[in-house]
């Protein structure tokens, strides 16, 4: 889940500080945090949930390595997500599978559905068919920006690309899910 809360992010910045101290205690407390994002975010880039284990597995190998020279603490997040975003980028370069990412993104289980099964559940499943109708780039600034609460900026660097290109992949994905989604624009928009 997006640490949303500040206490939260406070505190993942002090295991991120503490780590980069050299403490072993807080490197896995901050892995058991984060696992579950980067994860996430793998899978969501790769469509493949056996190549998004191995990938961030080999994240944590540059991550851990790479930790003690980690300049800014509250950098953390956005500097492992660029980790796994490029070991994704490498793993889809090397197998060529664009269009199956696209078909096992699709076939990616719903995780919200309200306990009667309700619109809620219908709506996510649209929202979902939407989002992987999206090209990968949009889909991965999409994903990062509202699922893992990441700025513009920790986009940015999560994938390596300008915060204007991040922008820009937001405001397309954006206008594609409300064409998609027969959504009307609203005033305050």
């Amino acid at each position: 889940m997006a640490t949303s809360d500040p206490r939260e992010r406070l505190f993942d910045e002090y295991l991120a500080a503490s780590a980069r101290a050299g403490s072993q205690i807080a490197l896995g407390q901050l892995a058991e945090r984060i696992q579950p994002r980067l994860l996430g975010h793998a899978r969501r880039l790769t469509g493949d949930a056996e190549a998004a284990r191995d990938v961030v597995q080999e994240a944590w190998v540059e991550i851990v390595r790479g930790i003690s020279r980690l300049d800014d603490a509250t950098a953390f997040p956005a500097w492992a997500f660029r980790i796994v975003s490029r070991r994704c980028a490498r793993w889809v370069r090397g197998k060529q599978r664009w269009r199956r990412l696209d078909a096992a993104y699709a076939a990616e289980p719903i995780a919200t559905a309200t306990p009667d099964g309700g619109e809620r559940a219908s709506d996510a499943g649209r929202m979902a068919h939407a989002m992987a109708s999206l090209p990968p780039d949009q889909r991965a600034a999409i994903a990062l920006f509202y699922l893992e609460d990441l700025s513009v900026a920790e986009i940015a660097v999560a994938l390596d690309v300008p915060s204007g290109t991040v922008k820009s992949r937001l405001m397309h994905a954006r206008e594609k899910l409300r064409r998609t989604l027969n959504l009307k624009e609203t005033a305050d928009e």
